[in-house]
């Protein structure tokens, strides 16, 4: 769903912020997932995306980026639709939704992050090889660079699909529990990563499981039930109080949620 580039945001949503969700409700067969969804990312931080199993971390993700139809809402990245902004936006999926029995190696991987400036069915000339390759450089998985991805380990093939958002050279990395089954070197390196990036004025919006590294690993957090239950600085929104209200009381969410779209489904 592509809302028109002349959908007029008010203060509330500012063109500055790198991502901005206006009343975002997405639902499957009728079936809310995320509900009523108002938010502003703040640019130049790393924020976290907290929620239970179940609570709309991914469509979140996935709705915003257009794989997913939104029922209703508007989204702007830097104040403009998405498919005016895709080059400033990177994106790190779910490593079990990717199919590492494809046959290319970790660089063809990381070249994928090229293909809107090298252009779909073109050969891949040296300098963006070069530029492939010093991304692998980034995430120490140079000497990798002409394995198969079926043929690396886990936390392994995380970097080489990192490697490929970094390529990009985005303003804006969306990530999808990039910490998910990777080994302790390899989450030291994401963090570390991810950090760099922020160094360099640049926003991360990663999905994110281990409550205990939130306050260690994050400036910001989104709390996600469904519905949005806080969004801030990490100091302020990540309590007691308010992860109580995030995991506790999902299904009687459900249930109203489920009442109120119902009632107003049009009369046919």
């Amino acid at each position: 769903m592509n809302e028109p580039a002349s959908v007029a945001y008010d203060v509330d949503h500012p063109s500055s912020s790198p991502l901005s969700i206006h009343d975002m409700t997405v639902a499957y067969h009728r079936k809310p997932v995320i509900w009523d969804i108002d938010y502003n990312a703040e640019p130049g931080e790393l924020t976290a995306i907290v929620g239970p199993n179940g609570a709309g971390k991914s469509t979140l993700l996935a709705s915003v980026l257009d794989l997913v139809p939104r029922v209703s809402g508007h989204v702007q990245f830097f104040g403009k639709p998405y498919h005016q902004q895709r080059s400033r936006v990177g994106y790190v999926p779910q490593r079990e939704s990717v199919d590492w029995d494809f046959p290319v190696n970790a660089l063809d991987v990381v070249a994928m992050g090229l293909y809107r400036q090298i252009g779909w069915c073109r050969r891949v000339t040296k300098p963006f090889r070069q530029r492939a390759m010093e991304a692998l450089q980034q995430v120490g998985m140079e000497a990798y660079a002409r394995r198969q991805i079926s043929q690396l380990s886990g936390g392994q093939q995380q970097r080489v699909f990192l490697a490929r958002a970094l390529v990009q050279d985005a303003d804006l990395y969306l990530m999808d529990e990039p910490f998910a089954g990777v080994d302790a070197a390899t989450e030291r390196a994401i963090i570390d990563i991810l950090h760099h990036l922020r160094s360099q004025g640049k926003t991360a919006l990663v999905v994110h499981h281990d409550l205990q590294t939130v306050r260690e690993y994050f400036d910001h957090v989104l709390l996600l039930n469904m519905r949005l239950v806080a969004a801030g600085p990490t100091h302020e929104v990540f309590t007691d109080e308010n992860l109580r209200k995030t995991y506790g009381g999902k299904l009687a969410l459900l249930d109203q949620v489920g009442h109120q779209m119902t009632l107003a489904e049009p009369e046919s």
